[in-house]
């Protein structure tokens, strides 16, 4: 394990990277107010990075990571899952210490930390966590080169969120709104993959197979895996977990819905789940392929490597509870 990174408690400067399209409307409290009210003049400095647009994001987080560097400073984003990881995409290999600010629609990474979700409460305890020099370090996916902090997923998936994001513009940005979208995307016919997959298992063993499947999801974070009534084992012994779903009809896939809700999809004939410490994936005939990655659509090359991250993420005010106190 590397040592955690240096930190000044007192005077180290906050750059915080806010997503402003995050969130529910009446949760996005001015930070500007806030800041001021927490770090008065005079105390310690910090700056606060607000992208026009959602693509500028990552020139945005690499510029931020360079400064935060040159001075020492802690580097905060706040949104959601997403808006997180693209700040981690840039700064994880740096070793800065890293706060964030849960203002997403089901915050997975900010819950499995019990990170406070009250934007205020939650400035509270970063700036508590700073002075304390509390952090801990949390353990990172990777595909294809590419950080992910929740889930990493491709077929299905990847489709869903389309129609999620699709329907948020027409009717809002709230949890029953995005999960209502992913209903009505499942119950649409899909095409399946057929996946080569050479799999390492966590006591070493290598297995390659054939899966015929319509989706690939993989794991990173407890909480969303037991949600769904999947086994969590894997990241506590430093692996990952993930699950094939072989294709299904409109009555099958009602069955899985149902199965999901009440936390017991782990149960599903058409659901095979299982532990790794690395899994290469290959798809014969195609070159890229549309990825998911915390709920965020990317193509990435094939054949694609998933595994942990060489190097945890520093996460300032982690708590041991996946959900907040």
């Amino acid at each position: 394990m590397t040592a955690p990174p240096p930190i000044d408690r007192a005077h180290a400067p906050l750059h915080m990277i806010v997503n402003a399209h995050a969130g529910h409307r009446h949760d996005r409290q001015d930070l500007d107010a806030l800041l001021s009210r927490h770090l008065p003049a005079g105390s310690r400095p910090w700056v606060l990075y607000r992208p026009r647009r959602p693509a500028e994001l990552p020139a945005l987080a690499a510029r931020v990571v360079a400064r935060a560097r040159s001075d020492g400073g802690v580097i905060v984003a706040a949104g959601g899952d997403g808006t997180l990881n693209t700040v981690v995409q840039a700064l994880w290999e740096h070793q800065i210490p890293f706060g964030a600010l849960p203002r997403g629609t089901f915050n997975f990474f900010g819950r499995q930390h019990g990170l406070p979700t009250d934007t205020d409460e939650a400035l509270t305890h970063l700036l508590a966590a700073i002075e304390a020099g509390d952090m801990r370090p949390v353990q990172l996916g990777r595909i294809g080169g590419r950080i992910f902090l929740v889930n990493a997923s491709l077929g299905l998936y990847p489709e869903l969120l389309e129609e999620r994001e699709a329907m948020k513009r027409r009717h809002g940005r709230s949890q029953w709104i995005a999960r209502l979208a992913g209903l009505v995307s499942l119950m649409r016919p899909r095409r399946s993959w057929r996946l080569h997959l050479t799999r390492t298992d966590l006591d070493g063993q290598r297995h390659r197979e054939q899966r015929e499947a319509s989706t690939l999801f993989i794991g990173n974070n407890p909480l969303q895996l037991r949600e769904v009534g999947l086994s969590d084992a894997a990241l506590h012994q430093g692996g990952l977990g993930a699950l094939t779903l072989a294709p299904v009809g409109r009555a099958g896939m009602l069955g899985l819905i149902l199965q999901g809700l009440i936390g017991r999809l782990g149960r599903a004939q058409a659901v095979q789940d299982f532990a790794f410490s690395r899994l290469d994936i290959d798809l014969p005939g195609r070159r890229r392929m549309r990825i998911a990655i915390d709920g965020e659509r990317i193509r990435l090359p094939l054949p694609l490597r998933v595994e942990v991250a060489p190097r945890p993420l520093w996460l300032l005010g982690a708590r041991d509870t996946a959900e907040p106190a």
